[in-house]
């Protein structure tokens, strides 16, 4: 793998993960708070954290020429081609654990994104906090296994 390609992709893959970490942190702040203004603006963080995690996915995707034609299954085609080694071009980016807490943000941002007379629940908002922080855990071991791999 070239040198120079290689080096832009892990540059950008930082730098991603750099605007997780500033989500992150907004949504530990945002936890702390009270109110239904409050549980929007937590609500509106996790989809955001979705959203960057995707586009950290659409770097590793664009990266390798992994295009996905189905645009009806684009978000989960995505985030399920990144759990897969493909032999010969990538190793796997996502673990199995790292998938499924996605796997659950992306469903919780689909309702929050399309579900306009939505009720936020702040039970079921918080369970969905404690999986995007156990994510937080992963993640970056999940990426310096994947950057390592391409050595």
């Amino acid at each position: 793998m070239e040198k120079e390609r290689l080096s832009l992709l892990r540059a950008s893959i930082k730098a991603q993960g750099t605007e997780i970490e500033r989500i992150f942190e907004r949504i530990e702040e945002r936890r702390r708070g009270e109110g239904e203004a409050n549980l929007e603006s937590l609500a509106y963080q996790l989809h955001n954290l979705y959203c960057a995690f995707e586009d950290l996915l659409k770097i590793v995707a664009d990266f390798f020429e992994n295009h996905i034609d189905d645009s009806a299954h684009y978000h989960s085609a995505l985030l399920w081609r990144m759990k897969m080694p493909i032999e010969g071009v990538r190793p796997a980016l996502l673990s199995e654990t790292s998938y499924k807490l996605l796997e659950s943000l992306r469903a919780f941002r689909h309702v929050f994104r399309h579900a306009y007379s939505y009720e936020l629940d702040p039970k079921k908002l918080a369970l969905v906090v404690e999986d995007a922080l156990k994510l937080r855990g992963l993640y970056q071991r999940d990426i310096d296994r994947f950057l390592e791999q391409l050595q």
